[in-house]
């Protein structure tokens, strides 16, 4: 179930699965209804009466569906509609069986004590609301009554989670089969309340035909990678991760990405630092190992001595060409490598480097941008306000041969194959300073340990969610690496022992 279709695909899933079923679509319409009625019934059974916001297609229909069933059950129904549904279509069916008496949606009123139905427009909208529906939904916003939402609160785009002129939250929206994108990206995710996914006919079989790219972020993606040492590993079996330390002034972000890769299990870490950060350093290390690099033959020196087996480059790390001959030559080794931060924006005034250097080897660099850190390497696709973040992170990754982390709220994971996973369990705590550093650390600590770059970046934003989690109020940075064995533990069904 954590596949995620776009609106296209979606529809998609419905025409075969109407083909594959008995009654057709509009059988699937009817279980929709049913659908939403029981999880209304379930939750507002006690209400004084129901107001149902009939649209002019599909999501009309199931709203009509909706009025029936609730009237069948002794229940107070009211229907508000601007315009039936086209003649010969599943919605103009369902509304002449609708007993309920419409109303024009202009004279909808809300009234205290009963539950809106928004059936208005569903994840298909495309285009801004206007009109009689968006003087109603700026009803429903300033009403104060409990919404259901069937599929998407209306003006929520499916394919992207933008408002579309305006949208009212929803205190339940009940969606059919999977979610869509507009379900866990922001704004729309923050507008749907509980969103419930309901079964209504479609056969799991259709997903082969449709064949989905995205997913939401879920265990069951990648925890059977998840590292698990043998009984014979030593340190460096279970992983050498190298970290870039900045100069005197700015070693904490390395060091907050290195104590993430050792609690994430891997073997080793060092810290490869400048000379005059040597002492603060050593001052704060203990089982973290540390390293002079000053420069670029340095480096190279110390990666075929050490053959570490993952780097995290850009914390504290500072802007400049150093932090691009750097990266590149970490790029030419094929090792694992993690750019976050400096690294990031190093790269602001010639991308076309960076992407260069990973070229060769497709998928073994991570980028882990926040929204401004993208602007400056994909300015283009961060520009284009058409483009959802799933496409905008996907676009990022096959253009620079990466995965790319898109950080946020709802961070979005996409690989160089298309293959792309919203995250969908964050929490505000994670916003203070040197979280993200702690994510980078994660991530090659994981990859280190010999995980698939794609799935340890996955992984790596779900256990960074849940260490938060288990945080809390208060939060610093400093607080997660201690988290991470017990959340580790738990993900893979052991106290960690």
């Amino acid at each position: 179930m954590h596949e995620i279709l776009l609106p296209q695909q979606m529809g998609e899933a419905d025409r075969l699965a109407a083909e594959a079923i008995g009654g057709g679509s509009y059988a699937l319409m009817l279980n929709a209804g049913a659908a939403v009625t029981a999880e209304i019934l379930s939750r507002f059974a006690d209400a004084a009466g129901f107001d149902i916001l009939c649209g002019p297609g599909n999501n009309g229909g199931d709203g009509y569906v909706i009025a029936r069933l609730l009237a069948e059950h002794g229940l107070a129904a009211r229907v508000w509609r601007e315009a039936l549904p086209a003649e010969g279509t599943d919605g103009r069916r369902a509304a002449e069986e609708c007993p309920c008496r419409a109303e024009p949606l202009a004279a909808f009123t809300p009234e205290a004590g009963w539950v809106v139905v928004d059936a208005l427009f569903g994840a298909g909208l495309s285009r801004p609301l206007d009109g009689v529906h968006t003087q109603a939904v700026e009803k429903l916003a300033g009403g104060g009554m409990p919404v259901v939402a069937v599929d998407l609160p209306s003006g929520v785009s499916g394919e992207s989670g933008a408002v579309l002129g305006c949208a009212s939250g929803a205190a339940l929206t009940v969606t059919f089969f999977r979610k869509k994108p507009g379900h866990l990206l922001f704004p729309g995710r923050g507008l749907c309340g509980e969103t419930v996914v309901a079964d209504i006919g479609i056969p799991a079989h259709v997903l082969e035909t449709v064949r989905p790219t995205c997913r939401e972020n879920a265990a069951s993606l990648w925890r059977h990678l998840l590292p698990r040492p043998s009984a014979e590993a030593h340190k460096y079996s279970r992983g050498h991760v190298v970290v870039f330390s900045g100069p005197p002034t700015a070693t904490g972000a390395a060091r907050l990405a290195a104590r993430a890769a050792a609690r994430i299990g891997a073997g080793a870490v060092t810290v490869l630092s400048p000379a005059a950060a040597l002492a603060v350093n050593a001052m704060h290390l203990t089982s973290i190992m540390l390293a002079r690099v000053e420069e670029e033959a340095e480096l190279e020196e110390f990666l075929q001595r050490r053959r570490p087996s993952a780097l995290v480059l850009g914390p504290g790390f500072g802007v400049g060409e150093k932090a691009r001959l750097f990266a590149e030559t970490v790029a030419r080794a094929a090792v694992h490598l993690v750019l976050d931060a400096d690294a990031l924006t190093a790269f602001a005034e010639e991308p076309g480097r960076l992407f260069a250097a990973a070229e060769a080897n497709p998928a073994r660099l991570v980028l882990t941008p926040h929204a401004a850190e993208f602007a400056r390497l994909f300015p283009d696709l961060a520009g284009d306000e058409a483009l959802s973040k799933l496409e905008r992170a996907r676009r990022a990754a096959m253009r620079a041969h990466a995965i790319v982390v898109l950080k946020g709220p709802d961070t979005v994971i996409a690989a160089p194959d298309g293959r792309a996973v919203i995250n969908a369990n964050a929490t505000p705590y994670l916003a203070t300073a040197g979280s993200g550093d702690v994510l980078a650390g994660m991530i090659a600590g994981l990859m280190g340990q010999g995980m698939p770059a794609f799935e340890a970046a996955c992984a790596a934003v779900q256990l960074h969610a849940e260490a938060g989690r288990a945080v809390g109020t208060g939060l610093i940075a400093e607080d997660l690496p201690e988290r991470l064995p017990h959340v580790l533990g738990t993900c893979l069904g052991h106290d960690g022992r």
